[in-house]
């Protein structure tokens, strides 16, 4: 497990009996023409608790095929659990994720996805050439959406990528379906960001997991991802602002009532009662932002404890995980 490697090519699986065996065998062309063999290059298959056979069909190609790594989930846990496995387990200085659809051939874009980190990007995303899916113009919002708030360049936010390892080692823990912002993360976090179109196949067999109705869904997360990123390291910005503003419109409303009674001898009641819920709201955000900067500094303290925990873990022996069989089988190198 402390062995390094040069590149690992990561594709979470579920249900894709019918897809396995072409795609290990295009992997293993893709590695034979860039001169990668077992020692240096890996395929680390995380069975994402599939119940058609999926996990009999990885294992028994682990013998055609030493550099297969098969991992399994007991159970369904979704593409983001399947990554933050194979993130931990991978060995390889640079990463590539592949879906196992075949929707993206391994022959050809396992070389483009590593020329490109290879010029020097720190992650490169591929750029989906000819899709045709009725998902195709509500995609496009949410890319759009995407570049507006993060500033990335990028077209295709959600689909293959290649890591340099040290930005898949600086990830937070993603939450449920946090897989699509990778590239939000590692923009945020200053990483150079890169891109290389490439060729879109149908699939061959199985069906798509992802309907239309997770886009709507997506547009949501890619506002509570900005959100979270811009603020969780200081949410006084946030909360504080928000509490600021509500107590300087309620002391003008104040002022002009004060002007209008003066004046006029005139009352607003409804007004003055605006205003004061206002002020009451103000000092409830203040109050808000203050608790959350509680939080945040004891988070930012069980951070370093479950990193140096972590360091411990790896110096004494695997990290074990609830719904992940620790029992690795890999192959003879």
């Amino acid at each position: 497990m402390s062995m390094s490697f040069a590149v690992s090519v990561l594709v979470p699986a579920r249900n894709e009996a019918k897809n396995v065996p072409e795609l290990v065998a295009r992997v293993d062309r893709a590695f034979t023409k860039l001169g990668l063999d077992a020692e240096c290059a890996e395929l680390l298959l995380v069975n994402d608790g599939s119940t058609d056979g999926t996990r009999e069909i990885a294992e028994s190609l682990r013998e055609s095929y030493p550099f297969l790594r098969v991992i399994h989930h007991r159970r369904n846990l979704g593409l983001t659990a399947a990554l933050s496995t194979g993130f931990r387990l991978v060995r390889g200085d640079l990463v590539l994720f592949l879906p196992a659809d075949l929707e993206s051939d391994p022959e050809t874009d396992i070389p483009l996805l590593l020329g490109k980190l290879r010029e020097g990007y720190d992650v490169v995303a591929g750029w989906r050439q000819g899709r045709k899916e009725s998902k195709l113009f509500v995609s496009g919002i949410y890319n759009t959406v995407s570049r507006r708030l993060f500033g990335l360049t990028v077209h295709d936010m959600n689909w293959i990528k290649g890591f340099r390892r040290e930005v898949i080692e600086d990830l937070p823990p993603l939450r449920s379906d946090w897989h699509r912002f990778l590239l939000h993360i590692a923009a945020h976090e200053g990483y150079r960001i890169g891109e290389v179109p490439t060729d879109w196949h149908k699939r061959r067999a199985g069906r798509s997991h992802y309907g239309l109705g997770r886009i709507p869904i997506s547009l949501l997360d890619v506002l509570v991802v900005w959100f979270l990123l811009t603020f969780s390291r200081a949410p006084m910005r946030f909360f504080g602002g928000l509490g600021l503003g509500a107590l300087v419109a309620s002391g003008l409303t104040y002022v002009w009532l004060l002007s209008l009674w003066l004046s006029t001898a005139t009352q607003k009641r409804p007004v003055f009662l605006f205003a004061g819920g206002l002020a009451i709201a103000g000092l409830l955000l203040f109050l808000i932002g203050f608790l959350a900067e509680l939080i945040v500094n004891q988070g930012e303290r069980l951070a370093e404890l479950e990193r140096l925990a972590r360091a411990e873990r790896c110096r004494g022996g695997p990290e074990t995980e609830p719904g992940v069989e620790t029992r690795e089988r890999i192959a003879p190198l």
